[in-house]
């Protein structure tokens, strides 16, 4: 799979986020040192559970379906209708909008499996092409 890199704008809204649960970390420390009130203590780790499903939530949005949507694109491109992997590529396109975030690495495994068969294929018809075209 292609390395996707983070947008600059992204990046700086994770570590924000990472840093605000860092410091609600330090106070939960804090407040169990001084034997706060346990109920104050579970709000602030369902406040850093929040924290921490948000940043994740943004960065499997922003990363996972960019790249799942570019590799159905370029499925499509190598596939005009007759390769064999029509039907698959069909049916993903048609579930990534309503793909929950947790789908989303599944359906990347499968469409990179289905690109990198088409691109093979792709290779050994350019391949076998230009043999004919030597003999």
């Amino acid at each position: 799979m292609d390395k996707a890199m983070l947008p600059k704008d992204l990046t700086k809204d994770l570590k924000d986020r990472l840093n605000s649960i860092k410091g609600q970390v330090e106070g939960v420390i804090k407040m169990l040192d001084e034997s706060n009130d346990p109920t104050q203590i579970l709000n602030q780790f369902k406040a850093m559970n929040k924290g921490l499903e948000k940043a994740q939530y943004l960065l499997l949005d922003e990363v996972f379906r960019k790249t799942l949507a570019i590799k159905i694109a370029k499925a499509l491109e190598i596939c005009p209708g007759d390769c064999g992997q029509e039907e698959k590529i069909a049916t993903i396109r048609k579930q990534f909008p309503d793909l929950n975030l947790y789908e989303l690495t599944g359906k990347m495994k499968e469409i990179e499996t289905i690109y990198e068969f088409l691109q093979t294929k792709t290779d050994e018809t350019s391949m076998t092409g230009f043999k004919r075209t030597r003999e």
